[in-house]
């Protein structure tokens, strides 16, 4: 039950008493007590009100930033700012799409440069719709996190101190990737996930980058400072608790008030531009070698180091206690300098096993295996978008469920990039999974795609949908998940003998029964 701690004549808006009618709440204590449900895991969560996807028509990612903001507009500001995003869903901000926009609306969330997506243009749009809020931009924020998380659990803002149990390579030598098999320890902690979930991990920064900045300061790395209430290390902080991979405007600003001449309007015209995009903390400090300001104001301009979501490739009906993900290492050279994907090269570089990683689970928004146990099931996952599969089929087997199972799974070399090969061919023979369609890019001169394979199962393919299989996708959403989308499409309207619209509209109708689920990024 919602209790309102103001008056209906209060002179606020809707949104202005649903804000303090929250903070009240939370303050007194109310919220928690009224309102909150315990999970399984022992953590009591906020029940959510899941807005029907209708009701988000903004949440499209072919959509062009300019008509999902048109589409949003009169809505409240925390739709607004969920339009400004890529509607990916993708997690490389550490939320998905609606719950960084419920973040930044309730002053949760500062960083406008989370959603890696949608870039400059996203930021600015955000920028400009808080900007437009007053009542928003001068909110309180809280200081706890949530103001219904309850202090006795796990969530995002109290991340369980998990153990690194393993992180092998799956590929074989010779391959030009460098994807890692990581369990983690859950033991002590009582979380609980469904499969689909997502695990949030709170990564490090590496050493060479934090030792860099060190350098350009030539600063003590066992300085003590404060970060987040709390006294520790300059390395510590550097390495654990500040986000080096954005340049925020206070820094730009800041830098700026310590500079002369040119350099200070260089500084200033930094801010909204598009050179920040590939720029971070080290780059801007070695371009301006002139610019010190106080190391402890630096640091109070870096946003917090934001925890990565990757796709839990395990289900614990099946391994228990324990957590496994399908983690690609990411490092690219920018600047002629190594950039090195924070959380993928902590799991492969950095963290040894028995070392300390903090974890949340991060719930799907519907993505998961069928309820009933009998329906087909249809898996697209080339590279590591495998991981939710591997969970899902651990799933099916633990429940014994009767349902087909049909997977598409695809990379560069069958002899080095065949991720789960044994795993999978096990599941082939078991009968567990029905099919096992593969497409190598890279083994032959023309390149094969998982899209491609589905057009040339076309036929049976239309069969397991007419009979009511679930169609789930999971990896490159600019891409893959597009072609795979234009792929479906093309298999209704061969096989089933349907006009484009008729087959749109046979995609529209999976998607509204809930029969065509998405986890791209």
């Amino acid at each position: 039950m919602s209790i309102s701690l103001l008056p209906e004549s209060a002179p606020f808006t809707v949104e202005q008493k649903a804000w303090l009618n929250g903070f009240l709440a939370g303050m007194i204590g109310l919220d928690d007590a009224q309102d909150s449900t315990a999970t399984a895991n022992g953590v009591a969560e906020e029940p959510v009100q899941e807005e029907a996807e209708e009701d988000l028509p903004w949440h499209d990612a072919s959509l062009p930033l300019e008509e999902r903001m048109e589409l949003a507009e009169g809505r409240p500001v925390k739709h607004r700012l969920m339009a400004a995003m890529a509607q990916l869903n993708c997690g490389a901000c550490g939320y998905v799409c609606q719950t960084y926009a419920e973040a930044l609306a309730n002053g949760e969330e500062s960083n406008l440069k989370l959603c890696v997506p949608g870039a400059k243009p996203t930021s600015k749009m955000l920028k400009s719709v808080l900007a437009d809020v007053s009542d928003v931009a001068a909110a309180p924020t809280t200081t706890n996190g949530s103001a219904t998380a309850i202090e006795s659990g796990y969530s995002r803002q109290r991340p369980f101190p998990a153990k690194l149990i393993r992180s092998d390579t799956l590929n074989k030598p010779g391959s030009a990737k460098d994807v890692r098999h990581v369990e983690i320890d859950l033991q002590g902690s009582g979380l609980t996930y469904n499969v689909g979930d997502s695990l949030g991990v709170y990564p490090s920064n590496c050493d060479e980058l934090t030792a860099a900045i060190l350098s350009e300061y030539q600063a003590d790395p066992d300085q003590m400072v404060m970060r987040d209430g709390r006294e520790m290390t300059l390395i510590e902080c550097l390495q654990t608790s500040c986000c080096l991979k954005d340049v925020s405007d206070e820094l730009l600003e800041l830098m700026a008030a310590f500079a002369a001449g040119d350099e200070a309007e260089q500084l200033r015209g930094l801010i909204d531009s598009d050179e920040l995009d590939d720029m971070d903390v080290l780059d801007l400090l070695q371009r301006f070698p002139a610019v010190r300001p106080p190391l402890e104001d630096v640091l109070e301009t870096f946003s917090p180091l934001a925890p990565r979501l990757y796709s839990i490739a395990s289900s614990q009906k099946s391994i228990g206690e324990g957590v496994h993900l399908t983690v690609g290492r990411v490092v690219s050279e920018i600047r002629d300098r190594p950039r090195k994907g924070v959380a993928s090269t902590m799991f492969s570089d950095r963290l040894q096993p028995g070392g300390e990683v903090r974890v949340f689970v991060q719930p799907s928004h519907g993505f998961s295996v069928p309820a009933d146990d009998s329906t087909p099931l249809i898996m697209i996952g080339p590279g590591t978008g495998i991981a939710p599969f591997r969970a899902f089929l651990q799933e099916r087997e633990a429940r014994q469920a009767r349902g087909q199972n049909w997977l598409f799974f695809g990379d560069q070399k069958s002899s080095t990039d065949f991720l789960y090969e044994t795993e999978l061919q096990n599941y082939k023979e078991s009968g567990l999974l029905t099919r096992l369609d593969l497409a190598f890019s890279r083994d032959q001169a023309e390149k094969i795609y998982v899209q491609n394979r589905m057009i040339e199962q076309a036929s049976e393919l239309f069969e397991w949908l007419e009979r009511g299989a679930w169609v789930t996708v999971c990896g490159d959403a600019r891409r893959m998940a597009k072609d795979v989308g234009q792929a479906l499409h093309q298999v209704i309207e061969s096989a089933g003998g349907k006009s484009p619209e008729q087959a749109a509209e046979y995609v529209k109708q999976m998607i509204a029964d809930g029969r065509y689920l998405k986890d791209v990024y």
